[in-house]
């Protein structure tokens, strides 16, 4: 079966499952409605919000990337769950082009998460509170925030592949970006390294403003990020190609 073909088949299970579909259309919808419901009742007194743009615009991001962490793991692991993975490899003996079918599925659904997450959320800002497009950063705080998508659901897409077990990669990855990084952030002595774990490299690369306490920059918290991904993507396909189905 050739690369496109393979591809193919990817979207017909993306559109023929009803959770793989529904997924990312939850992330867009919590982004983008969370960040509405806080800026109308909260962004004109709450200071915190305020401090950064980026706070309140992505608000909603805080836990409509959780439906986007479960994309990456439903794309994967819902064939190690079922068994269909074993029909699929029939299907396209060749592992590396039925993993890179399901690489570009995933990020052609992140990046339309992304666009549709960071214009909605733009939009209800400035339908609420105002928006100021021409401050510093806000150029490179579009672009970080459309990315964050497709880097973040191709690090556990490729997590998933290497756990190999649906369950296993949604009780990792899940609480791991809801709590856990924020929770690492907070605690002295390891704050420091947590400032380099991809969720948290991709949210600073959104801000507007220079966090003294963050040791790189802007860009280069989208490039961690970048670098988590691509050795996800790595890991997933060696598991891939070293381990039955």
């Amino acid at each position: 079966m050739s690369a496109a073909l393979a591809l193919r088949a990817e979207w017909a299970k993306f559109t023929t499952l009803r959770s793989q579909w529904i997924t990312p259309l939850l992330a867009v919808l919590l982004t983008t409605g969370i960040t509405a419901a806080v800026q109308a009742a909260y962004g004109r007194v709450d200071t915190s919000l305020e401090d950064d743009p980026a706070g309140g615009i992505y608000y909603g991001l805080l836990f409509g990337h959780v439906a986007v962490v479960c994309s990456g793991v439903l794309l994967v692991g819902q064939e190690y769950a079922s068994g269909t993975v074993r029909a699929s490899l029939a299907a396209v003996p060749r592992r590396g082009r039925f993993y890179a079918g399901k690489l570009l599925l995933g990020t052609g659904v992140g990046l339309v998460v992304g666009l549709l997450s960071v214009a909605g959320t733009h939009l209800a800002t400035a339908a609420t509170v105002g928006l100021d497009l021409g401050q510093p950063g806000a150029g490179r705080s579009v672009v970080a925030g459309v990315l964050y998508h497709p880097l973040l659901l191709v690090i556990c897409l490729g997590a998933t592949a290497m756990l190999r077990n649906l369950t296993a990669a949604m009780g990792l990855l899940t609480p791991a970006v809801f709590l856990g990084t924020t929770f690492l952030t907070a605690l002295p002595g390891v704050r420091e390294a947590a400032y380099f774990l991809p969720d948290r490299a991709g949210l600073y690369a959104m801000n507007y403003r220079a966090d003294p306490a963050v040791p790189y920059g802007h860009w280069t918290g989208l490039l961690v990020m970048a670098l988590w991904a691509a050795a996800a993507a790595w890991g997933g396909l060696v598991s891939l190609q070293r381990h039955d189905a």
